[in-house]
């Protein structure tokens, strides 16, 4: 028989919250490693890190009273700090979509032929930033995929927007290297050296 496959660390923390969201309870460490075992399949030895690592997201409180420290965790307070992540998350992709959108007017005002390689480097590293941007926040998705649904939807939403500007920026470049070709006859491996545009340079799937 096939070895069982175990539990993923997402997994194991959407499992540690049912703990605590099923119990409305305060627990040490000592009880949460009999508990999840027995009840949601953690093993014991990843108890201590699953909740740390749920308290380290400001999804678990804590609080060190005497020699002991307790852990506790509501469902209210968990859909506060999901909104308060998406918020989060909504004005960085907004405010990429804004970076694309001055870079997209920088390019259009630039002509070929003028001196500023520079400034077109410093534009190309500005989108492989932004692009960056868009990779963690896919990232972000999945890390909180498993916890409310109608939050990933909305981020979902969020990153396709990002995305299209992305593409819009960068179907603009290609537009401006076809004219470069046409106009004055520049092959588009020179004008990719010139200007700094990557090998790989291409749209986001």
């Amino acid at each position: 028989m096939s070895k069982k496959r175990g539990l993923s660390v997402e997994e194991k923390r959407t499992r540690m919250m049912e703990i605590f969201f099923e119990t409305k309870d305060v627990f040490q460490l000592k009880d949460l490693e009999k508990i999840a075992p027995k009840e949601k399949g953690i093993t014991s030895m990843s108890v201590k890190e699953i909740l740390q690592s749920l308290v380290d997201d400001a999804m678990v409180d804590t609080e060190r009273i005497g020699t002991s420290n307790y852990f506790w965790a509501f469902p209210s307070k968990a859909l506060h700090a999901r909104k308060r992540k998406l918020e989060s998350l909504e004005t960085q992709s907004s405010e990429g979509v804004q970076k694309k959108k001055a870079l997209q007017q920088s390019i259009e005002k630039a002509k070929i032929g003028r001196q500023d390689t520079e400034e077109r480097a410093a534009l190309a590293k500005e989108l492989a930033a932004l692009r960056q941007q868009k990779e963690q926040l896919q990232s972000e998705v999945e890390k909180y995929k498993e916890c409310d649904p109608d939050v990933v939807e909305e981020i979902r939403q969020a990153n396709k927007i990002a995305k299209e500007a992305v593409n819009r920026w960068t179907d603009n470049i290609f537009s401006v290297k076809s004219w470069a070709k046409r106009k004055f006859g520049f092959e588009e491996s020179k004008i990719d050296k010139t200007f700094g545009i990557p090998e790989d340079f291409d749209y986001i799937d």
